[in-house]
């Protein structure tokens, strides 16, 4: 069983920063690529930012210059630095994880945290 779970998130005023962490446990080879998603009310998941293991990344046109995403291969965590934040930023933010789960397989298990409310006033 994988579990990935996040902390951070809450309340800020527009402009200000905000950090989320996303730490995965339990039995598996290795995580391969993570990312950070974001759901608004009334609104589809969407895509923030991913990693892969080599520490390339894809954000968002929405996000980009102001969020950074990062990883620890040897601790398994994932941190989304979030600055300069918007009220259209207001969201509940989850954690991804592709995981192998053996080195005899290639494929990967999606996994995901329990989710994290981001919530930026004007």
């Amino acid at each position: 069983q994988v579990q990935l779970v996040e902390s951070g998130g809450g309340l800020v005023q527009s402009g200000g920063s905000l950090r989320l962490s996303c730490a995965a446990s339990g039995r598996f080879f290795r995580v391969d690529v993570m990312g950070w998603y974001r759901q608004a009310p009334g609104k589809q998941r969407e895509s923030v930012a991913t990693i892969i293991r080599d520490g390339r990344t894809n954000y968002a046109d929405s996000v980009k210059g102001r969020f950074t995403i990062s990883r620890d291969n040897a601790k398994n965590t994932l941190s989304l630095q979030m600055n300069s934040l918007k009220p259209e930023d207001t969201a509940t933010y989850y954690c991804y994880a592709a995981v192998r789960l053996s080195p005899l397989t290639t494929t990967s298990k999606d996994c995901w945290g329990q989710g994290s409310q981001v919530t930026v006033s004007s």
